[in-house]
């Protein structure tokens, strides 16, 4: 009853099931390694941020460029703070207010955006307090530049003067007649008045969306390698009912009516 598994057809649809299944495991296995490793990513990244808490703070030439390595890490720059700028939409333990962030002019020639701290509410100028005048040192944990639109930045445009979405050298340097370090730190003591903004781990190695995609695709790869399996035996045993009611004569020999049927003239 089984002999049509030794048709051309089915030789076909075997050697298709025998490598699809493999393959759709493969790739479920190699999805759930990504995942795996955006954890420990995470992870890793969370250690590192409470680590660096600890260390010892290093000049800012040292530390660039920022990459997950340096990111993080206490860093120390010298210089005149000049141009204030806003931040609006930030939230600091769940409450929403704005970054105040100042550039700090280094010997460098280059600006060292500086984030001084945290307010509450709507952002406006007047209840900022001015930064400190004449040269002064600061401490914080360097970051790497925002990108609008990822991790929740806003990319809107059209914001009042004296306000920016990002905090990234991209966005500064159209808003500034000096070049702007692609990197900036946040305070470990803000300014009186203000909140101390917390840094935050690396890009690219927290459970964010394309974390949980990896884990999605998991399941999506071994519920196909799963389906595969349920044609082939759905397809076999339709096949061999056929095959079955055929012996019994409960079906047409489709060859034999087709010899039968009056060929058009």
């Amino acid at each position: 009853m089984y002999r049509f598994l030794l048709t051309p057809r089915w030789w076909g649809i075997n050697v298709f099931v025998l490598l699809a299944i493999p393959f759709c495991i493969f790739m479920g296995s190699w999805q759930l390694s990504r995942f795996e490793a955006r954890v420990e990513a995470h992870r890793s990244a969370d250690r590192q941020v409470e680590t660096a808490k600890t260390e010892a703070a290093r000049p800012l030439a040292d530390l660039l460029p920022v990459d997950q390595s340096t990111s993080g890490k206490r860093a120390t720059a010298t210089g005149r703070y000049a141009r204030q700028l806003l931040v609006p939409d930030r939230q600091v333990d769940g409450k929403n207010g704005f970054y105040v962030l100042t550039l700090l002019r280094t010997d460098s020639g280059k600006a060292l955006p500086v984030v001084r701290g945290w307010l509450p509410g709507k952002a406006d100028a007047a209840r900022v307090p001015a930064p400190p005048a004449g040269e002064v040192t600061v401490t914080g944990a360097l970051q790497a530049s925002e990108t609008p639109g990822d991790n929740g930045i806003s990319n809107q445009g059209g914001l009042p003067s004296g306000q920016t979405a990002a905090i990234s050298a991209a966005s500064l340097v159209n808003l500034v007649p000096y070049p702007v370090y692609d990197a900036w730190i946040t305070l470990e003591k803000a300014d009186s008045g203000m909140t101390a903004v917390p840094a935050t781990a690396p890009d690219n190695s927290g459970l964010d969306l394309k974390a949980f995609q990896n884990l999605g695709y998991t399941g999506e790869w071994f519920v196909f390698a799963g389906f595969v399996v349920f044609m082939w035996f759905r397809l076999l045993r339709r096949e061999a009912e056929f095959a079955r009611d055929a012996a019994l004569g409960l079906v047409p020999d489709l060859e034999e009516e087709a010899r039968q049927q009056p060929t058009a003239v």
